[in-house]
């Protein structure tokens, strides 16, 4: 049995366990509990700290985890990133009061600066030769220019929505980060079967969640002009109507290409496209 870790709270927690669940495994939630038996596949769930979940998996104690990439740089441990998950996007960034000149990291020569994440930002300031004053806060980093506490702060941004309350403008970004699904490497020898086939099933799931499937209505003198324009995984299928002289074209496309193919499409004279979200994407 493998021992998969998540967080216990936040949005993090809610995205990860969305996708185990889409991924088949029965999994009760965790808000009341620190772990939790898949009754349908061989692991257990634990709900732990984000912060702690590095060095939980680099003992061992975990074996699997979904993390925020942030967290593993920030701690510096020795574990494998198995993939990367698409959501939980962010970005570290460096942030100061509205108005504040920043020319670039020298800036940020000689000032405070107030951070969650001081080995992250140590090691950009040291990349670029800069001296500066590292204060480190646990959590409510932006408060610190408005209290008189530090020049600047290094936080996590998404939005940018609670740095513009704050007053501050993002300067600078260190490191873009996004969920990762993360295994310690003895775990990886031991239970490889396992957790391949767990990293199976994301993989289906997060190709489902980048693509659509479509359907539509083609006059047949457009179906080679129309299968150009679709990406397809090999070829579109095609299904004569009772209609005399028109066919039903059935096909995957991504997100990224989803309204330009719709345009180019219409433009050709196909009608009653359809596009229907995909559950899982095995290719």
């Amino acid at each position: 049995m493998i021992k998969i870790a998540i967080q216990k709270s936040g949005r993090l927690y809610e995205d990860s366990l969305r996708l185990l669940k889409d991924c088949g495994l029965s999994i009760e939630d965790g808000l009341d509990t620190l772990k939790a038996e898949v009754r349908n596949f061989n692991a257990e769930i634990l709900f732990l700290r984000n912060s702690d979940i590095p060095q939980y998996l680099e003992d061992g104690v975990a074996d699997v985890a979904i993390l925020g990439e942030n967290v593993l740089i920030e701690k510096g441990v020795n574990i494998e990133i198995v993939e990367r998950l698409g959501f939980s996007k962010c970005r570290l960034s460096v942030a100061m009061p509205k108005g504040n000149e920043y020319d670039g990291p020298q800036s940020l020569e000689g000032l405070k600066i107030a951070t969650s994440y001081p080995k992250t930002l140590q090691g950009f300031l040291d990349e670029n030769g800069v001296t500066a004053s590292i204060h480190l806060i646990s959590g409510s980093v932006e408060i610190a220019p408005n209290i008189g506490l530090a020049h600047a702060i290094c936080d996590l941004v998404s939005s940018g929505s609670t740095l513009f309350k704050n007053g501050l403008e993002e300067k600078q970004i260190i490191l873009k980060s996004e969920a990762v699904l993360a295994v310690n490497k003895k775990s990886l020898v031991q239970f490889g079967d396992i957790i391949n086939e767990l990293s199976f099933r994301i993989n289906a799931v997060l190709k489902a969640r980048k693509n659509k499937y479509i359907l539509f209505n083609v006059p047949n003198e457009k179906i080679a002009e129309a299968s150009k324009i679709l990406p397809v995984l090999k070829s579109p299928t095609v299904l004569p109507l009772i209609e005399e002289g028109w066919s039903s074209m059935h096909s995957v496309i991504s997100d990224d290409d989803f309204w330009d193919v719709i345009a180019r499409l219409k433009a050709i004279g196909a009608e009653g496209i359809l596009v229907v979200p995909i559950e899982k994407m095995v290719v």
